[in-house]
């Protein structure tokens, strides 16, 4: 009789499906930006050709809006963040996470950016399932997260309406599980299977889509590969934010 797969193999399968799963999401999301980019061109050109020939041109009392030119020297991005995680070593399940991001970035020029990264998360965990018996009944406990990067932001490409943007951060997570033990809970961590409350490296790698309502403002759509190392291993999510996006200042 052949044996099932063994915990190693499924979760092995769980990453490499995490992986496959978020690099389709960054590059689906990038695919739409570059197929809306090329309406926007199609559609100034078409603008162009009515401006050209007098047959086409409409009196209109409306104002021009303000072009679009990306020389902006700040950028500032609010929004709400959505992150897959697994809170223990050897959870047989992952979690979600819910929170907001916040990133700022200084454009040392119209491609490259420095940018400083918050992301705050939180969110309710399986655990293993003798801790859910009596005299236990611990089920899914709260999870708090907290996270703040560095790295680079460079844009892409970008037209009147619509831009993307490529950006790699990286710094430091810090974990708080323990937010629903209670004093007569001595056995939390091995019962649950959560880590400990610790600080640990983390990384983000993924675009954004920037769709244009302004000169200054635009809606965002960001998703994201993380890395971060809470465990013995390397351990990849997925994450995705949107919100809005605010230019001023001038290079």
């Amino acid at each position: 009789m052949m044996a099932g797969p063994t915990t190693k193999q499924n979760a092995n399968a769980t990453v490499a499906g995490t992986q496959r799963h978020g690099v389709l999401a960054v590059a689906g999301v990038l695919a739409a930006g570059l197929m809306m980019l090329g309406a926007g061109q199609m559609r100034a050109q078409g603008a162009s050709v009515g401006q050209q020939s007098p047959s086409f041109q409409l009196p209109s009392k409306i104002a021009t809006p303000a072009k679009v030119t990306y020389d902006n020297r700040y950028e500032v991005y609010g929004g709400l963040n959505f992150m897959n995680f697994q809170a223990g070593q050897s959870l047989p399940k992952r979690m979600n996470l819910g929170g907001g991001e916040l990133l700022a970035t200084y454009w040392l020029n119209r491609k490259v950016g420095l940018a400083l990264n918050y992301r705050g998360e939180a969110g309710t965990t399986p655990v293993f399932p003798g801790a859910q018996q009596d005299p236990y009944n611990i089920s899914r406990p709260l999870v708090y997260m907290n996270m703040l990067m560095v790295g680079a932001q460079y844009r892409g490409p970008k037209n009147q309406f619509v831009a993307i943007d490529y950006h790699g951060f990286i710094g430091a997570s810090k974990g708080v599980f323990d937010a629903s033990k209670r004093a007569n809970q001595p056995l939390f961590y091995p019962l649950t299977g959560l880590y400990t409350n610790r600080t640990k490296p983390v990384a983000a790698v993924g675009g954004s889509l920037d769709i244009n309502l302004s000169k200054r403002t635009a809606i965002r759509l960001s998703p994201d590969l993380i890395f971060e190392h809470f465990g013995t291993e390397t351990r990849e999510f997925f994450a995705i934010s949107g919100g809005l996006v605010y230019r001023f200042g001038k290079q």
